[in-house]
């Protein structure tokens, strides 16, 4: 189960939001059907790049052996 607060990794791309399979996400909320989410994907800055409603299908949880990458997104 994901909870909220949780970081999550996205399982695919997302073009009309410039995010890609692999990017890292905050779960800020959860949904009682405890399948939907609301997910924000964060700048290293922390701006904003999108705030959107995802299910078990787009995102997984972020494991601890996994290791993050950066990458530039479109001002």
């Amino acid at each position: 189960m994901i909870n909220e607060l949780q970081t999550v990794v996205l399982s695919h791309d997302i073009n009309e939001h410039q995010l890609s399979s692999g990017d890292v996400g905050a779960v800020v909320h959860r949904y009682p059907d405890e399948a939907t989410y609301e997910v924000e994907f964060v700048t290293a800055g922390g701006n904003t790049v999108a705030v959107l409603t995802l299910t078990n299908q787009d995102i997984r949880p972020m494991l601890q052996n996994k290791m993050l990458h950066v990458r530039a997104v479109a001002a």
